[in-house]
């Protein structure tokens, strides 16, 4: 059983990239433990989701495109009646493929399309962390960064631009957190290697015969981590960013 939220005010969450694999998991474990999650993406919310307040707490948004995610920010300060902001994911990602989906590696990648991922991987969760950062100081909140095993080392599939946008993420979440510290705010990241979405390539299972755990990882088991981030359990933890990948860092 996973622990429920203490007595008081609703916890609110703002989750980007939910519609899918890590995010959809996420969306679920705060839910099942009585968060709120307003959830972010570039698709509308689904005619034919079960989820009950889905469509009130869905936000459609670009975030490859700063004024639209300068807009999602002030649409969310709106719905946030409480003027309080609980936890941060920054979950969305994007990595262009080739034609026939091969690797974009750093001389294969256009200018525009390194503009792009970085606005979504990388400048996309500083304006929503800079944006929300009254929100987040008011509720004593966590902002969580979703990295990756491409961050730190040159991966097969992963591209030239993904990667590098994911280190800089990396290198972000250090520096938040000691900006980010002094006001109450936690911000930590984690770092997942292969999880079994539906966003795998074809070839990954080269990689899990060299996993020391020798299998895939579940989106429920980042979402378990996410959640330990944005609450009490990890009270003193700033400026971490853990590693979920079965051991493929070591």
């Amino acid at each position: 059983m996973y622990q429920t939220q203490s007595n008081g005010p609703r916890r609110t969450m703002l989750l980007t990239g939910a519609s899918r694999g890590i995010g959809h998991a996420t969306v679920k474990r705060f839910s099942s433990a009585g968060w709120r999650v307003i959830t972010c993406s570039r698709h509308a919310f689904p005619e034919d989701c079960p989820w009950e307040m889905g469509p009130e707490d869905h936000l459609q948004v670009d975030l490859a495109d700063a004024d639209s995610t300068a807009t999602a920010i002030e649409e969310v300060r709106q719905r946030l009646q409480e003027g309080r902001l609980d936890a941060l994911v920054n979950n969305a990602a994007i990595s262009p493929k080739l034609s026939g989906g091969g690797r974009m590696g750093a001389i294969e990648t256009n200018l525009l399309d390194w503009q792009k991922v970085f606005q979504v991987n990388f400048f996309a969760p500083v304006m929503l962390a800079r944006g929300l950062i009254k929100e987040l100081e008011k509720a004593q909140g966590s902002v969580v960064n979703v990295t990756s095993i491409a961050g730190s080392r040159v991966h097969p599939f992963a591209g030239a631009a993904y990667g590098t946008s994911k280190a800089a993420l990396a290198a972000l979440t250090r520096e938040m957190a000691s900006d980010f510290g002094p006001l109450g705010i936690r911000v930590n990241a984690i770092s997942p290697g292969e999880i079994d979405t539906a966003i795998l390539s074809p070839g990954t299972d080269k990689i899990i015969e060299h996993l020391p755990l020798r299998r895939l990882g579940k989106p429920e088991e980042v979402a378990k981590a996410i959640y330990f981030l944005c609450t009490e359990q990890s009270s003193y933890v700033h400026g971490a960013e853990i590693h979920i990948d079965g051991g493929q860092h070591i």
